[in-house]
């Protein structure tokens, strides 16, 4: 089952990732990592078909998907 492995310290909140989702599963946390920036992250994983688009998408690569 693949899972979206999210690099919160990388993430500096561009949503892009939340856009290339076909299932719309990405929201931006509520809270901040170091650099002051909400970050990606996947409340429902369990849902993640494992396309990639979303790591594909990142200019930072702070997604990997771990199958």
């Amino acid at each position: 089952m693949p899972k979206p492995v999210f690099s919160q310290e990388r993430c500096k909140g561009c949503e892009l990732c939340i856009v290339a989702c076909p299932k719309k599963l990405l929201v931006m946390s509520t809270t901040f990592n170091g650099k002051g920036y909400n970050f990606s992250t996947c409340p429902d994983d369990a849902e993640c078909v494992g396309c990639c688009l979303c790591a594909k998408t990142c200019p930072d690569t702070a997604i990997e998907i771990h199958k």
